[in-house]
C-alpha cells in the first residue's frame, strides 16, 4: 500500500462520521444520504490530488475544505445556497473546525444513532458505520451479516431518516438521559463482537474493541455520564487486558486457562480499578457485577488461582436481575470451577433447550468440560457439534484441537 492510501485509510478510519456530521451540520438542506456522498467524493478527490501533488500538512482540514466547498456546490445545483457571501465559504485553506468540535459531534452522532424510531439492528449497524467509521465489509464480518444484509440495513435506516427527520436534532437533558442506556447496550454490544470474533486476520476485532472504549472514555469527559458509564468503562478495560493475548504468534485462539498472562496489560487494570471505584453507587447495574467478575479474573496469577466462588455468587446476582442464556452459561462453567460439577452440567444442558442450542459456544463448552471429566464420547459428541456451527476458521482450529485430545 502506497503511502497516499494509507493516509487516506487512516484519515477515513478517524474522520469518516465526523465528516458526515459535518456536512449535515453545514446545512438544514443536505441529507445523511447526500453527505455521506459528499464526503466519499472528498475521499476519492484525495486519493487522487495527493499521487498528484502530495499529502497536504492538513489532511483532515484539507478534505474538509474539499467536502464543504463540494457541498456549497450541491446546495448552488438545488438552488438551495443564498449566502450573498459565498465567496468567504469558497476558500482554499484548510480550515478544519476545532478538534475538540470534532469530540462533540462524534458524541451528538453517537446519540443520533440510537434514535428510538430506529431497531436495534439499524442502530448497530449505522453506529459502526458513522460512529467507529468502518467499511461495509467490516460491518459485515463484525456481525456475522452478508455485504447486502448490512447495505438493505443501512437503506432502510436512511430512508426512516429521511422521511421521518429524525436525525442529529437537538436533544434536551432529558432526552439525552434516556438515550443513555441504549448507547451504553450499544457500546458494549460492539465490544464484545470485537471481543469475540478473536481471529486473527479474518476480522477487525482489534479495531471494533477500541472504538467501543474510545466512545466510553468519550461519554465519561462529558456531563452525559453516570455511574453505569463508569462501570461499562471499567468492565470494557478489564476484558481488553486480555486482548493480546486471545490469539497466539501462530494465530491460534488460546482460552482464558492457557493464556500466557505476561501478554495482560496491566496498566488497564489499573486504569480499570479507577473507574470501578467511580462507579461506585447505591443502584448496581449488570455492569457493576460484569465488572467485578472481569477484575477477579485480572487478579488472579493463574487460572487454578482464581477466585471461582466468588465470580459464581456474582454471576448468581447477576443472573436474578438479569436472567440471560449467555449469562446462564458464563454461571454454569464458574459453577465448575466451583466444584459444583453436576449443578454446572444440569445447567448447560437445560441451555440446550433454548436458542443456545444452535450456538458454537455451547457445544464448545460441554465438549471441553467433558474433556476434562475423561467422558471422551460425550466430548466428541459436543465438539463434533461446536465445529459445524462456526464459520471461523480460529475456531474451527481451536475445535480440532481438543477433538485430537480425544
Amino acid at each position: 500500500m502506497n503511502q497516499e492510501q494509507q493516509a487516506v485509510d487512516n484519515l477515513y478510519k478517524s474522520h469518516f462520521g465526523k465528516m458526515v456530521t459535518a456536512m449535515l451540520q453545514f446545512s438544514r438542506d443536505i441529507d445523511l444520504e447526500t453527505a455521506e456522498d459528499l464526503v466519499q467524493d472528498g475521499f476519492c478527490t484525495a486519493l487522487y490530488t495527493w499521487k498528484q501533488k502530495g499529502i497536504p500538512e492538513n489532511p483532515a482540514g484539507w478534505l474538509y475544505t474539499v467536502c464543504r466547498n463540494n457541498a456549497i456546490n450541491t446546495l448552488k445545483k438545488n438552488k438551495a445556497f443564498k449566502n450573498p457571501f459565498e465567496e468567504d465559504h469558497l476558500i482554499s485553506g484548510e480550515a478544519e473546525p476545532d478538534e475538540s468540535i470534532f469530540d462533540d459531534r462524534k458524541l451528538q452522532l453517537l446519540f443520533a444513532c440510537v434514535h428510538p424510531r430506529l431497531t436495534s439492528k439499524m442502530q448497530v449497524v449505522i453506529t459502526l458505520k458513522y460512529v467507529a467509521n468502518l467499511r461495509m465489509e467490516s460491518i459485515a464480518k463484525a456481525l456475522g451479516i452478508t455485504v447486502d444484509g448490512i447495505e438493505k440495513i443501512l437503506t432502510r435506516a436512511k430512508d426512516r431518516i429521511r422521511i421521518e427527520n429524525i436525525f442529529l436534532k437537538e436533544l434536551t437533558p432529558q432526552q439525552l438521559k434516556m438515550r443513555l442506556p441504549i448507547v451504553h447496550k450499544i457500546i458494549y454490544l460492539l465490544f464484545n463482537e470485537g471481543y469475540k470474533a478473536n481471529s486473527g486476520k479474518e476480522i477487525i476485532r482489534q479495531e471494533l474493541c477500541e472504538e467501543s472504549l474510545i466512545m466510553t472514555k468519550c461519554l465519561m469527559d462529558s456531563h452525559i455520564s453516570d455511574h453505569e458509564t463508569a462501570a461499562l468503562y471499567a468492565l470494557l478495560l478489564f476484558n481488553a487486558v486480555r486482548l493480546n493475548a486471545r490469539v497466539t504468534e501462530a494465530g491460534e485462539l488460546s482460552d482464558l486457562g492457557e493464556q500466557d498472562r505476561n501478554l495482560w496489560n496491566y496498566d488497564l487494570i489499573f486504569l480499570g480499578n479507577y473507574y470501578f471505584h467511580q462507579s461506585k453507587c447505591e443502584n448496581v447495574s449488570s455492569y457493576h457485577y460484569e465488572a467485578a467478575i472481569a477484575y477477579l479474573h485480572c487478579r488472579a496469577k493463574n487460572f487454578a488461582d482464581t477466585d471461582w466462588e466468588t465470580i459464581t455468587h456474582l454471576y448468581e446476582r447477576l443472573l436474578h436481575d438479569n436472567p440471560n442464556p449467555f449469562i446462564k452459561l458464563n454461571y454454569a462453567v464458574a459453577m465448575y470451577y466451583a466444584s459444583q460439577k453436576q449443578a454446572a452440567f444440569n445447567m448447560l444442558h437445560q441451555l440446550e433447550h433454548t436458542f443456545l442450542e444452535r450456538s458454537y459456544l455451547l457445544h464448545l463448552t460441554l465438549g471441553k468440560l467433558y474433556l476434562q471429566e475423561e467422558e471422551y464420547n460425550k466430548s466428541d459428541l459436543h465438539l463434533t457439534k461446536a465445529l459445524s456451527l462456526t464459520n471461523f476458521q480460529v475456531e474451527k482450529d481451536f475445535v480440532k484441537k481438543m477433538l485430537v485430545k480425544n
